[in-house]
C-alpha cells in the first residue's frame, strides 16, 4: 500500500512538473512544439536570416505581418490579441446610465486606429492633397526645452496636430500642402528631379500657430523587428556612438538621452525619426494618445492644448479601468509588435546585388546603417535575446544637412539631426504597401531620391554614389531591394 502511494506521489510529482514547465517555462523560452517550422532557417544562407531565428520566408503583401516561427502557443494568442488591438479601429465614448462605453477615441485624432497608419504593419505613403493626410502628421512645439528636457509644448496645440476629431469637436488644423521640384544631375550628364514637400497650415480651428511654431512633419515607418530593436541594449548603443568623431571618419553618432516615463529617469532612445522613446511600451502607449486620443497608464490625460475646454471635458472611454487602454490590451499590443517578424533578404546570391552590396560597404553607408548587432540577454521576452540580426541602423542620431532639417530640436537632437532608419524589409515595401515612398515625410519617391537627399555627415556617401557609373548605381539600388 506504501508502494502505491509512494508511485501515486512521483507521477503527480511528474505530471505537476511537466505541466509547470509547458505552460510556464516553456512560454519563457518562447518556443513551441512545432520545431519542423523553424527548421526551415536550418537550410537557409545565414546571411539572409535578417531577423536571426525571428526571420521568415513568407513574401507577399502580409509580409510584414508575420509571427516568427515555432512561436509558443501562449505568446501566439498574446500575438493575436495585440493584432486585434492594433488593427480595430477605436470609437468615440458614449454615455450610457451614467456609465461612459466604448473605447474613447479622441476627441481629437489623427487617426482611428494603429492600422490606419500603418498598414499591413508597413511604411505609409506620401501624404498630398489628391491622397489625403492619413498615415501622415505634425508634431509642433515652441523654442525652449519642456518638462525633462523633451520639446517644449505649444501652448494651444500641443505636441501634435490634429487633423481629426469627434463630432461636436473641431480638429485643431486643416492641411494643404504642395511639392516644388529641385531639378539635379549626375556627373555623368543623367537628370534627376527631387521633390520637397511646402506645407500650408493657415487653417487652424483654434487660433493661430504663430511664428515661433516649430513644425516636424513625419509619415508612419514599418513595424518589422521593434522587439529586436528594444532587446539592443542602450550599452551597446552608447559603445558604438562618437559623437564627437574620434575616429575622423567625419561621421559622428549620438545617443538621444530621452525621458523613460516609467523609469523616471533619462534613458537611450530608439524609437521615432529622433529617437525620442526608449522603448517599445512606451512607444505604443505615446502612439495611442497622441495619434488615436487613447489614454493609458504612462499617459493618463488627454493631449488636448490650453484653451481647449471642449477637449478636456469630453467623454472617456473609461468603464472599468482607470485608463481607455487597458492594461491587459497594451500588453497584447507589445507583445504583437515583439514578435513581428522580419522578412529574409532575397536573393542573398544575386551577382548584381552582391556587387550593390560591396559598392554599399565601400562608400561607407555602414558607419551609420550598421549591418549587425547581437540582442542583449535581459529583455522581458526570451525569445528575443542572444539574437543576431541585420537591421542596417545604429539607432543614433546624425546630421543629415538642411536639406532635411525640421529645426525642431527634439531631446539632444537638433533640427538637422534624425535616426539612422533600419533597413531591414525595405525592398519589401512596393509589395505589401503599393509605393516606394521613403525618409520622414515622404519626400523620397524611391531609393534613389532617398539617397540623393543624403547631406551633412551622409553627404560623402552620396557624392560616392552620384560618381559611380550608372550599372554601378543600379546594383546598389539591387542590393537595397534585397533586404
Amino acid at each position: 500500500m506504501r508502494v502505491v502511494l509512494y508511485l501515486g506521489m512521483i507521477v503527480s510529482l511528474g505530471v505537476f512538473a511537466v505541466t509547470v514547465y509547458s505552460s510556464y517555462w516553456k512560454a519563457k523560452t518562447g518556443y513551441g512544439d512545432d520545431w519542423e517550422s523553424l527548421a526551415i532557417l536550418d537550410g537557409k544562407h545565414p546571411d539572409s536570416l535578417t531577423g536571426g531565428d525571428l526571420t521568415h520566408f513568407k513574401f507577399g503583401n502580409i509580409s510584414f505581418e508575420q509571427e516568427p516561427y515555432n512561436l509558443h502557443w501562449k505568446l501566439s494568442a498574446l500575438f493575436d490579441g495585440g493584432d486585434g488591438v492594433f488593427e480595430r479601429p477605436f470609437s468615440e465614448a458614449q454615455s450610457f446610465n451614467d456609465g461612459h462605453y466604448a473605447d474613447g477615441l479622441g476627441p481629437l485624432y489623427n487617426a482611428k486606429s494603429c492600422e490606419a497608419c500603418h498598414v499591413a504593419d508597413g511604411r505609409s505613403a506620401a501624404p498630398s492633397n489628391e491622397r489625403g493626410f492619413e498615415g501622415f502628421l505634425l508634431r509642433v512645439s515652441i523654442p525652449g526645452k519642456g518638462a525633462n528636457g523633451g520639446p517644449k509644448h505649444h501652448p494651444v496645440y500641443g505636441g501634435q496636430l490634429a487633423d481629426n476629431a469627434n463630432q461636436g469637436h473641431q480638429p485643431e488644423v486643416k492641411i494643404a500642402m504642395r511639392y516644388e521640384e529641385i531639378p539635379g544631375m549626375y556627373p555623368d550628364g543623367t537628370g534627376y528631379t527631387l521633390r520637397k514637400p511646402i506645407y500650408d497650415l493657415t487653417e487652424t480651428n483654434y487660433g493661430p500657430l504663430g511664428d515661433d511654431a516649430m513644425i516636424s512633419p513625419r509619415i508612419a515607418p514599418s513595424m518589422i523587428g521593434m522587439g529586436l530593436l528594444d532587446a539592443i541594449t542602450p550599452a551597446e548603443i552608447i559603445a558604438y556612438a562618437d559623437p564627437d568623431d574620434a575616429d575622423n571618419d567625419g561621421i559622428s553618432g549620438k545617443v538621444n538621452w530621452v525621458w523613460d516615463i516609467e523609469a523616471k529617469e533619462m534613458a537611450v532612445g530608439k524609437y521615432g525619426w529622433k529617437a525620442e522613446t526608449p522603448n517599445l511600451r512606451q512607444q505604443a502607449a505615446d502612439a495611442a494618445v497622441n495619434d488615436i486620443g487613447i489614454s493609458s497608464s504612462l499617459f493618463p490625460d488627454q493631449s488636448c492644448g490650453e484653451g481647449q475646454d471642449a477637449c478636456r471635458e469630453a467623454l472617456h472611454g473609461t468603464v472599468g479601468d482607470a485608463y481607455e487602454m487597458m492594461e491587459k490590451e497594451l500588453n497584447e499590443v507589445v507583445t504583437y509588435l515583439e514578435f513581428l517578424a522580419v522578412p529574409a533578404r532575397d536573393p542573398v546570391d544575386h551577382p548584381k546585388a552582391q556587387r550593390g552590396e560591396k559598392l554599399f560597404v565601400q562608400m561607407n553607408c555602414v558607419a551609420c546603417h550598421k549591418q549587425t548587432w547581437t540582442t542583449g540577454n535581459d529583455h522581458r521576452q526570451w525569445r528575443l535575446r542572444n539574437q543576431k540580426i541585420h537591421p542596417y541602423t545604429d539607432l543614433l542620431l546624425h546630421d543629415m544637412g538642411e536639406g532635411l532639417a525640421d529645426h525642431r530640436p527634439t531631446y539632444d537632437a537638433t533640427g538637422s539631426e534624425w535616426r539612422t532608419p533600419p533597413l531591414w524589409g525595405i525592398g519589401m515595401t512596393e509589395r505589401v504597401n503599393g509605393h516606394t515612398d521613403f525618409l520622414h515625410d515622404g519626400r523620397a519617391r524611391n531609393l534613389e531620391e532617398a539617397i540623393l537627399w543624403h547631406d551633412g555627415e551622409a553627404r560623402a556617401a552620396k557624392e560616392s554614389f552620384k560618381h559611380l557609373s550608372e550599372d554601378d548605381r543600379e546594383a546598389v539600388l539591387a542590393f537595397l531591394r534585397t533586404l
